[in-house]
């Protein structure tokens, strides 16, 4: 046990301090510390904050004040609305476009006639994703060859078809539906 005099603005004091009242005394402080530290980091981390906000602030640093720069701030969300409504209105034209454009193509090669080989004659169907477009058929023989073509609707023709051209459809209406 050891015997400490301690004054304090003329008031003396005798206390006794032992190794346990030193050693709690010792924890508390540290106790203290690491608070005070805790505390200091936290301020430190909210100083960083404003300090990024103020920067940010700087940039509208020709605005004399907050409200102007709201108001700008509101202006140019509505120019980006504005701006966004045109851009809509486009892929929309452009999507219209594209749903009607040619997108499924499909081949079917055969013989026309039994004395002449090598499938020289085709059934080509062109469709949009609607399964609308043309019939391209082309019939080969040993003189001459003929070229026709044929509107189809929602993938169905007006006139009568052959296999191969109901195949060749087919097989387009197919392909348009994967796209």
């Amino acid at each position: 046990m050891t015997f400490s005099k301690i004054a304090l603005g003329g008031i003396s004091l005798n206390i006794y301090l032992d190794t346990q009242t030193i050693s709690i005394i010792f924890i508390l402080v540290s106790a203290l510390l690491i608070l005070l530290l805790i505390l200091v980091i936290g301020l430190i981390i909210k100083i960083k904050r404003i300090e990024k906000s103020y920067i940010i602030m700087q940039a509208f640093k020709s605005k004399t004040n907050l409200e102007e720069i709201l108001k700008s701030n509101q202006t140019e969300i509505k120019e980006a609305k504005q701006k966004l409504q045109v851009q809509d209105a486009k892929i929309k034209k452009i999507e219209d476009k594209v749903r009607s454009a040619i997108d499924s193509i499909s081949l079917i090669k055969f013989n026309s006639f039994a004395n002449l080989g090598g499938e020289l004659s085709f059934a080509m169907a062109l469709l949009n994703q609607e399964g609308t477009g043309v019939l391209l058929t082309s019939i080969q023989s040993i003189e001459e060859c003929r070229i026709y073509a044929k509107p189809i609707e929602k993938g169905k023709a007006a006139v009568k078809l052959t296999e191969q051209e109901k195949l060749a459809i087919e097989k387009a209406c197919l392909g348009a539906k994967k796209i």
